[in-house]
């Protein structure tokens, strides 16, 4: 039997390590902390954010590594608003060079996000509808 490739072992890999976080005890805020945290050194990433949608439909920052950690529960933004926005209507990933230059860029000063450009962001799907970005 072939044994899985580099790449299928980290995915599985990662894939383990988020299952764990997310079955760990504990607070639902550090079990999300602990995804994101996960995800960006997996990515080999700088920032790695949450965005979850709210029953009233705008999108709430609810974790991040590499973000202002007190931007978390405050940042907000409405439906179609910014990146986060677009990819929510969309509905499929987004991947881009010069993030700001992106007509659907939306500055968020009290994230700390200045100094980044690269952004790529995946919708988070529930029975085809998203209910967050990563």
């Amino acid at each position: 039997m072939a044994m899985p490739s580099v790449a299928i072992r980290g995915q599985r890999s990662l894939l383990r390590q988020i299952r764990e976080a997310l079955a760990s005890g504990g607070p639902a805020q550090t079990r999300l902390d602990t995804v994101v945290r996960i995800i960006a050194r997996s990515m080999v990433a700088e920032v790695c954010s949450l965005y979850m949608r709210r029953e009233r439909g705008d999108m709430e920052l609810f974790a991040t590594e590499g973000l202002d950690p007190g931007a978390v529960h405050v940042t907000r933004m409405k439906p179609g608003e910014g990146l986060v926005g677009e990819i929510m209507r969309l509905g499929r990933p987004l991947n881009l060079s010069d993030a700001p230059n992106h007509p659907a860029f939306s500055y968020r000063p009290e994230t700390g996000e200045d100094p980044f450009h690269a952004f790529m962001g995946v919708p988070l799907l529930r029975g085809g509808r998203a209910i967050g970005v990563l």
